[in-house]
């Protein structure tokens, strides 16, 4: 393809459809991407998103599927309009995450597990927080595979366990701590910060009293660096 056909080629960064349906859907979104962010925070070369259009194949802007969070190893942060993957050596999203609502429809969901199936995923997690469901596939030798028992599975990948609750679906990081809202996050930061004033606060009252001490001792003709 030359460089003028590929001028001419439109790649739009936005499909027309929302983010999520409902505010449940927006907050599993935000909650997995946020928190895979924080995750890799410290690693350069792993790039975190939420619904940004993956376009695989360069010259077919029909082809594209914006994951409501993906993961794509060997490549380096920063803001996209959206994600080329000609541009970015490519490295096909290796882990994609899909939150269902009510909208979701079987030939929808199908369609993308196909897609993803195709273009080299190698790890697709599907949570349904409406009826508690949690699916996982997993690239077996060439295709994705269904997980059979996905109770305390961790991902590969990621290193982020899963564990399947009966209220909910909960995600802890490798190190043990789980997946937190930001509020949930602000709230911990809060009570380690006023732990920390209350700890200081001690500390300063015990300074000020040994120093009473210590002026009361001289006063007595007592030094009290020699006791």
């Amino acid at each position: 393809m030359t460089l003028s056909a590929d001028r001419a080629i439109i790649y739009p960064d936005c499909d027309g459809q929302p983010m999520a349906d409902n505010t449940q859907q927006f907050r599993w979104i935000v909650l997995i991407k946020e928190n895979l962010e924080l995750l890799f925070a410290d690693q350069a070369d792993v790039f975190v998103a939420g619904d940004l259009l993956w376009y695989p194949v360069e010259g077919h802007p029909e082809i594209r599927v914006a994951p409501d969070a993906m993961v794509i190893f060997g490549r380096p942060k920063g803001d996209r309009g959206s994600y080329r993957q000609w541009q970015e050596d490519q490295i096909a999203p290796q882990v994609v995450f899909e939150i269902l609502s009510p909208g979701n429809r079987l030939k929808e969901m199908t369609k993308k597990q196909q897609f993803y199936d195709r273009y080299g995923v190698e790890e697709y997690y599907i949570y349904d927080p409406d009826r508690h469901d949690f699916n996982g596939l997993y690239r077996g030798d060439e295709t994705l595979t269904v997980i059979e028992d996905l109770h305390n599975w961790t991902s590969p990948r990621l290193g982020i366990r899963f564990e399947l609750t009966p209220e909910t679906l909960e995600i802890y990081r490798p190190d043990g701590r789980k997946f937190l809202t930001t509020l949930e996050l602000e709230q911990r930061a809060e009570t380690a910060h006023q732990r920390a004033e209350q700890e200081y606060q001690r500390a300063e009252q015990e300074y000020q009293r040994a120093e009473r001490l210590a002026a009361k001792l001289k006063t007595l003709g007592i030094d009290p660096d020699q006791l």
